[in-house]
């Protein structure tokens, strides 16, 4: 189903979000590389609870088209 694959698209996206962020917060501040930004733990925090709520919503519409195709096919028997 298109649902399922666009919420998978989601679902990804998400976890993508995470590892990015995820990433951000354990650079180690004794980085001896070039000087690196600040990181706002701020802007992390809602970057996490955006990802979060995203992976959830995409979860909820994989759960929903799930439930679509088992009534479909409920009604073909």
């Amino acid at each position: 189903m298109q649902i399922t694959y666009t919420a998978e698209g989601g679902l990804y996206q998400a976890e993508d979000q995470v590892k990015s962020t995820a990433s951000l917060l354990a650079r180690s501040p004794f980085f001896t590389g070039a000087p690196q930004d600040e990181v706002s733990l701020s802007d992390a925090a809602v970057s996490l609870l955006e990802a979060k709520t995203s992976f959830n919503a995409n979860l909820d519409s994989v759960k929903v088209a799930d439930e679509m195709e088992r009534s479909a096919l409920g009604l073909v028997k």
